[in-house]
């Protein structure tokens, strides 16, 4: 049962060919009908997002040739012009492929945990389409468990390495008790929103937002239990925060040397940190020169972020091992389908022998022919019928010279040397 890992992700093409293959939320139901009309193909899962367009599928073909065709002529794209774009993988490199997706470890972000909920989403609208089926759902089941286990068993997403993450690290370092500090974050966009979900897990009870528009902060109080602000009151509240974390994209400083000057007077010259992470800064330089204010910049914190992407790096070659076992039960589940086909097929030859010979004995003592007799006969003919193939491949194997098989044989059939006494 050959498994196929058919694609094109961040490493092996830029955005503007990704794009080309992409398909969109309500493509996915025609795509699979299309796919699955397809010659061989037996079971397919699509994951696309934007780093990776990924087909994985049980396929019988010999080739990866008539699925990459199949993915070009369905986006209308010239056939050859990216073909060195993709990667194709099969059967154990194929699993080993899935599963490193699974644990971020194929990502542009190393470690990073979307990926999955990616994967289980692609997988839940493959179901629906009807395009799983015993194997690749298996395969994909065994592929949430190993990245269950790399989540648990390595480090691999405890050292976060976003800049929002590196920001609230920095903070933790200098205030080491969150939970007493009072936050001034300002702009509401992904970034900022982050920093609030970090800030939450060190339960800052005290959280304030400033935002151009108040619609979009507002967006963020029920999430963060905080309280919004314009930018224009910023300079009231800034003497209430210890800690400022500022992400914008205004092209203009928000927050200068003089409106810091203020709030450290009103504050008694209790220290501030400034942690400004937007890019153009949105924290005028010149505050850094202010005794009790603390100003970071964004390129301060990449000594942070490169700590733990060195973590995540160890981690990964734990990671790797937790795979590698991954695989090889994933493999040895593969293999106990071809016992249990064989299991089937035998017990289907024995049983149609058992039938045939029972009413033979049936129609033999519905003709008043002696039951004894009969039950004599069928006896023997059953158990000639059921020792014919062993015997027979006994012979042949001892014929041959070959212990090795012979023993493998006769264990099989439950023999042992005080068999022979």
């Amino acid at each position: 049962m050959p498994l196929f890992a058919l694609g094109i992700n961040h490493q092996t093409a830029p955005v503007k060919l990704r794009e080309q293959v992409a398909f969109s939320p309500d493509s996915f139901f025609a795509a699979y009908a299309d796919l699955l009309a397809q010659p061989s193909v037996k079971e397919a899962v699509i994951i696309s997002t934007c780093n990776r367009c990924e087909i994985y599928c049980h396929y019988e073909g010999e080739d990866s040739g008539p699925l990459l065709r199949w993915l070009t002529d369905y986006h209308n794209i010239e056939a050859g012009s990216f073909d060195d774009n993709f990667y194709c993988y099969q059967d154990q490199e194929a699993i080993s492929h899935l599963f490193r997706v699974s644990c971020g470890l194929d990502s542009l972000v190393l470690g990073e945990p979307q990926i999955l909920g990616q994967i289980k989403q692609a997988f839940a609208v493959a179901s629906q389409a009807k395009s799983v089926k015993k194997i690749l759902n298996k395969w994909f089941q065994y592929a949430f468990k190993v990245a269950k286990r790399v989540r648990t068993d390595t480090q691999i997403g405890a050292n976060a390495i976003s800049v929002a993450f590196a920001a609230v690290c920095l903070a933790r370092q200098i205030f080491s008790d969150l939970s007493k500090s009072r936050v001034l974050l300002i702009g509401a966009g992904e970034t900022i929103e982050l920093v609030g979900k970090y800030l939450l897990e060190h339960e800052v009870p005290n959280i304030t937002i400033a935002n151009r528009t108040l619609a979009r902060a507002v967006d963020l109080v029920d999430q963060f239990n905080a309280k919004a602000i314009v930018l224009g009151q910023i300079p009231e509240q800034l003497s209430q925060a210890d800690i400022v974390i500022s992400s914008t994209a205004s092209q203009l400083p928000i927050i200068g040397k003089g409106m810091v000057e203020c709030a450290l007077k009103d504050r008694r010259h209790q220290p501030m940190l400034f942690i400004d992470i937007a890019v153009p800064r949105d924290i005028e330089q010149q505050v850094s020169e202010l005794n009790d204010a603390y100003l970071y910049s964004v390129d301060d914190l990449q000594g942070i972020i490169e700590e733990n992407k060195q973590a995540r790096i160890e981690a990964a070659i734990e990671a790797e091992k937790i795979i590698e076992v991954g695989v090889e039960e994933f493999s040895a589940w593969q293999d106990s389908l071809k016992a249990v086909e064989s299991i089937r097929l035998y017990r289907q030859n024995s049983e149609q022998l058992r039938d045939e010979l029972l009413q033979r004995a049936i129609a033999s003592l519905a003709k008043g022919n002696d039951s004894e007799k009969v039950l004599k006969e069928l006896a023997y003919k059953l158990t000639n019928k059921l020792i014919h193939q062993p015997t027979q491949a006994l012979t042949a194997i001892s014929h041959s010279g070959n212990d090795q098989d012979l023993e493998l044989i006769r264990s099989t059939l439950g023999l042992s040397q005080k068999d022979d006494l």
